[in-house]
């Protein structure tokens, strides 16, 4: 069975750090490019960053440039979102989610498979 497992969120001040973790069962990851994505209350999913299988190539959405970064251990299936410097629009549910390629675009559509989600909360 292919699963996506999301862990790491909690609650955090503002400033503060996260790391985010993704983990496959039922299918290798290094295959997939992995996307995470994050849905505020109220508000559509959107994509903020992926990583792609065949290079590693990264993208970011602008709004976390240089804050985030998603990196992948292939021995562990893992991949990873360390955040860093967060503030109160980065609170949301964060999915992972793997599909054949990853581009700037961070598109939901371009995803198969999802985790269930993970909440960050970030708040004084």
């Amino acid at each position: 069975q292919v699963q996506l497992v999301e862990s790491g969120g909690g609650l955090v001040q503002p400033g503060g750090s996260l790391r985010l973790s993704c983990t496959a069962s039922g299918f290798t990851l290094q295959h997939y490019a992995i996307g995470w994505f994050r849905q505020a209350q109220g508000k559509e999913r959107e994509g903020v960053s992926c990583i792609d299988s065949s290079d590693g190539s990264t993208y970011y959405a602008d709004s976390v440039k240089g804050r985030f970064t998603i990196s992948r251990d292939n021995a562990k299936n893992t991949v990873y979102l360390q955040m860093n410097s967060l503030n109160s629009d980065d609170t949301g549910v964060y999915f992972c989610a793997a599909g054949p390629w990853a581009t700037s675009e961070l598109g939901v559509d371009e995803y198969d498979y999802w985790g269930q989600g993970t909440q960050v909360t970030v708040s004084s």
